[in-house]
């Protein structure tokens, strides 16, 4: 049978098409075959909606790969997976002004940056796709594959880590397709297209809501038991020391001598609190010993363990800064640990690991100089706080925290400093870092604040831990320097409370403070920032009195 021979309109308009499909390139053939599986669709709308759509299919991503995440507390968020490997590989410069900026809440801040930056990035897919339909997969496929990659990076993650990441992506590119390559439809008014858009973009936004709520709350229900609240603590075989009279001076608005662990500050490189079973838990202590040991948290328990009353400070802590606290902690010796291991010749540091893999140098003559370094399992008469490094954290009094205060402990690794590198090590900070003298006016509370003439009472604290306080001094304007009432501490690892009683007269004050500590060295004028081993200068404050 003769096939009859095209019209010229027909021969024209395969002519046509035939050209665009050569000239389109391969690009072309993976849009046509992308359309012929799912079925034939038109564009609708321009960039803005295009924006939009991209907007949406990121918030469902993330709500779906959170209700993914919920019943495995090994899985994370593709959001909280990307943070983690930023925080381990972040330059320094971004870090100290992450930190110096932010504060405690850095990691909130880095959070929400993160969050931004995937909308933003969605937001130009959805734009892009709007041209090109192929874009959605290759987007969505770039949020997958980060988030599996920064999930696989993790200490322990196994093949499943990656399926919050990848569902989500898969989510993102769905929505996208959806919203901007709506499937063909008898003819509709602009109006009730939109109105369709609106609809379908209510119902993800409305289901992304719904599953993300539904992740937090399944994430709470399958959360790792902490056995924390099953543990009793012993009695400390050797007690901290009774604190003496006099501390705690009837002054409203001076600081606490002990802090509550509620309040105590955070400043800690995890996005995510880990929660650690303290019945699995496990301390090896490891590298350049006699014989490598562990201890399980019954083990430490079981110990005789020492309680003693320590100030700790951030390296952070600007000049009038709160990253300071005193609380009594329980543990046990760290040198009882050490020489278990037995120590060999050679080694310098101690290399702390916690279990989200964060490390910590610890000079070693510094731990065995006689100090209570200590490996903690209770803080204020309670078991540590998950805040606070449940179930067992290593403490060395004296030392900024980066250098001395691991929390979530698992591994003490003794080797040496060239050898290893800790973590803030890596980004210049120092390998030995004394904290430094320090004191702070707690009231009047500054930033020109009002007081009435007369005896007004100036008060605050200061500190040098294993070094202690001998005196803190006021000056009022360009006048002579004044000695303050110092309260009674328990030892010489704790801060002080001062107060100092001070005739005011009418008008705008500086009121400026300096501590010399135990070893009659006074804490020097000139400001210096916390990098790379802590802050130092006087504060002053402005009081006006009126």
């Amino acid at each position: 049978m003769t096939r009859p021979e095209p019209t010229p309109q027909e021969s024209g308009t395969r002519q046509a098409n035939s050209t665009a499909s050569s000239t389109a390139g391969p690009m072309a053939g993976v849009e046509e075959a992308l359309g012929a599986v799912r079925g034939p669709r038109r564009q609708r709308g321009g960039i803005a909606s295009g924006a939009v759509a991209g907007l949406i299919g990121a918030g469902a991503a993330l709500g779906v790969a959170e209700l993914v995440a919920g019943p495995f507390s090994s899985l994370t968020s593709p959001v909280v997976s990307v943070g983690n490997v930023v925080v381990d590989n972040v330059p320094r410069w971004a870090k100290d002004f992450a930190i110096e900026t932010f504060g405690q809440n850095d990691k909130i801040a880095l959070i929400v940056g993160t969050t931004i930056f995937l909308f933003v990035f969605a937001a130009a897919i959805g734009m892009l796709t709007t041209k090109r339909r192929i874009v959605a997969p290759i987007g969505a496929g770039v949020f997958a594959l980060a988030g599996a990659a920064a999930a696989l990076s993790r200490v322990g993650a196994g093949p499943m880590a990656v399926l919050p990441s990848l569902v989500g992506g898969l989510v993102a590119w769905a929505v996208i397709d959806l919203l901007v390559w709506p499937p063909e439809a008898a003819e509709v008014s602009e109006s009730t297209d939109r109105r369709r858009f609106l609809v379908g973009s209510s119902l993800v936004v409305a289901g992304a809501t719904v599953a993300g709520g539904l992740g937090k709350v399944l994430s709470g229900v399958f959360r790792v038991s902490t056995n924390r609240e099953d543990i009793v603590l012993p009695e400390p075989a050797s007690a901290a020391e009774t604190l003496p009279d006099g501390i705690d001076p009837d002054v409203e608005g001076l600081t606490p001598f002990i802090t509550p662990a509620d309040d105590f500050y955070r400043v800690d490189t995890a996005l995510e609190i880990p929660r650690v079973d303290g019945n699995s838990w496990q301390l090896t202590v490891k590298g350049m010993v006699d014989n490598e040991r562990t201890y399980t948290l019954a083990d430490l328990l079981d110990r005789p363990l020492i309680e003693r009353t320590i100030t700790l400070v951030c390296v952070s802590n600007q000049v009038g800064g709160n990253l300071a606290g005193t609380a009594r902690w329980l543990g046990v010796p760290l040198t009882e640990l050490l020489d278990e291991a037995g120590v060999a010749d050679g080694a310098d540091q101690v290399l702390s690991r916690s279990v989200d893999n964060f490390t910590a140098s610890t000079p070693l003559d510094t731990i065995y100089d006689g100090r209570d370094a200590m490996v903690v399992v209770g803080m204020n008469g309670e078991p540590l706080p998950l805040e606070r490094g449940f179930p067992a954290r290593l403490l060395v009094p004296g030392l900024y925290g980066f250098v001395s205060g691991t929390k979530w402990l698992s591994e003490l690794n003794v080797t040496t400093f060239e050898a290893e590198q800790a973590y803030w090590t890596k980004r210049d900070w120092a390998e030995d870092a004394p904290i430094k003298t320090f004191s702070r006016i707690d009231r009047p509370g500054g930033l020109g604040s009002t007081v009435d003439p007369g005896s007004v009472v100036v008060a605050g604290v200061a500190w040098d831990p294993h070094q202690g306080i001998s005196k803190v001094e006021l000056r009022v304007d360009d006048g002579d320097w004044a000695e303050a009432t110092l309260a009674p501490v328990p030892s010489e690892d704790t801060w002080v409370q001062w107060t100092y009683d001070w005739a005011a007269t009418s008008g705008s004050h500086n009121v400026s403070v300096r501590a010399t500590n135990g070893a009659g060295e006074t804490q020097p004028s000139e400001r210096v920032d916390p990098i790379p081993d802590g802050a130092t200068g006087w504060q002053q404050i402005v009081v006006n009195v009126t």
